[in-house]
């Protein structure tokens, strides 16, 4: 059998020379190999960043990049703003939570983005919150939230911006410095075309300062550690040398598209995918102004369970969609179109809901 063809929000297909590259051998990560590879990789991440301040790599899921980014800016007890439309959102809330931050949440219904204004108005009724939490794209539900306008009014009342741009960053517009994103956190397995393993955190001169006097935990997570060991070209713990290597390659190929050229394959493809689904009649499950360029969710015919529908997409056509979390499973599905993907890639996915639709519906 044909390899699937993988529809879902990461893990990504690979490029062949992706694949090929994390077979290599290992080398030494205190050499200079390894230090010559990692910078040329932070320097690569900072250009689609569009930074100047510091990426940090981690051997860490994107989970993990949220932890470190709350455990090296805050402290117990400081209060937090969590701003949430869905499920990873709820994510990096818990994760402040469980560290003992105090949670000012401000919660927006699924398939919606955060209304600017309702955020400004709880930083002005809570100014004793240090920082805000934001998932710039939510996958759960396929929203992308407007965080240029949310940061605004983030540093227009001084605070600190954490920002989960796991799933948008290198596929979605985000320019880290202009917006004033403070920290920010993304994974190897979306947009850049390699394994999961890795993590990246951008850190501003604000962040740096913030973490000096934070006080929550970190050991592994501690990000002055690994800041002082990239200086000196190497990690402060093993790193995943495989994904450093496929990450590279990755990273070379994008280099050669251009950013540009990147973010508008992924417009063009998530317009594409969202034409395709309104054309069999189904309807889109995120507000059509704010739906990702990199995930789109789907509300399935009335009596049609989404998984249902995906399970026999997958074993009629080795197409694989993904489900959804929480509440919203069996209701939506989703189409995932980022990082390694193609137009291609797109049509056969849209040919084989349309061809199962009609068996889905007559169940």
């Amino acid at each position: 059998m044909s390899e699937p063809n993988l529809r879902i929000p990461g893990p990504t297909p690979l490029p062949k020379s992706v694949q090929n590259a994390q077979a290599r051998d290992m080398i030494n990560h205190r050499g200079p190999e390894f230090a010559a590879m990692q910078a040329e990789i932070v320097d690569s991440l900072k250009s689609f960043l569009l930074t100047q301040n510091d990426v940090l790599l981690l051997t860490s899921s994107g989970t993990g990049g949220l932890e470190a980014a709350v455990a090296n800016a805050l402290s117990p007890g400081d209060s937090v703003l969590s701003v949430s439309i869905g499920y990873f959102g709820e994510r990096f809330r818990t994760i402040a939570a469980i560290y003992g931050a105090t949670i000012v949440p401000v919660d927006f219904p699924q398939g919606q983005a955060a209304n600017v204004n309702q955020v400004a108005d709880a930083l002005r009724a809570h100014p004793e919150v240090k920082a805000v939490l934001v998932t710039h794209n939510e996958t759960s539900t396929g929203v992308t939230n407007p965080l240029r306008e949310l940061a605004e009014v983030v540093k227009a009342e001084g605070k600190l911006l954490v920002v989960d741009a796991i799933s948008s960053a290198g596929c979605i517009p985000l320019e880290t410095d202009a917006w004033g994103v403070d920290v920010l956190v993304s994974g190897s397995q979306k947009g850049w075309m390699a394994p999961p393993g890795l993590a990246f955190v951008a850190m501003s001169p604000a962040a740096w300062q913030a973490s000096e006097t934070a006080r929550m935990p970190r050991f592994y997570f501690d990000l002055r550690k690994a800041k002082k060991a990239q200086t000196e070209g190497s990690t402060p713990w093993t790193p995943a040398i495989s994904v450093y290597y496929a990450l590279q390659e990755g990273l070379r190929i994008l280099q050669e598209e251009g950013l540009e050229r990147v973010l508008a394959r992924h417009q063009r493809i998530a317009d594409k995918t969202r034409k395709g689904v309104r054309d069999m009649g189904l309807k889109l499950f995120a507000d059509p102004r704010y739906a990702s360029n990199t995930v789109t969710s789907v509300l399935p015919p009335e009596g049609v369970n989404a998984d249902d529908l995906r399970r026999q997409i997958k074993k009629q056509h080795n197409v694989v969609l993904a489900g959804a979390q929480g509440d919203l499973a069996g209701k939506v599905f989703r189409i995932g179109h980022l990082g390694y993907v193609s137009d291609k890639d797109i049509s056969l996915a849209l040919a084989a809901i349309r061809a199962e639709l009609p068996v889905a519906a007559g169940r």
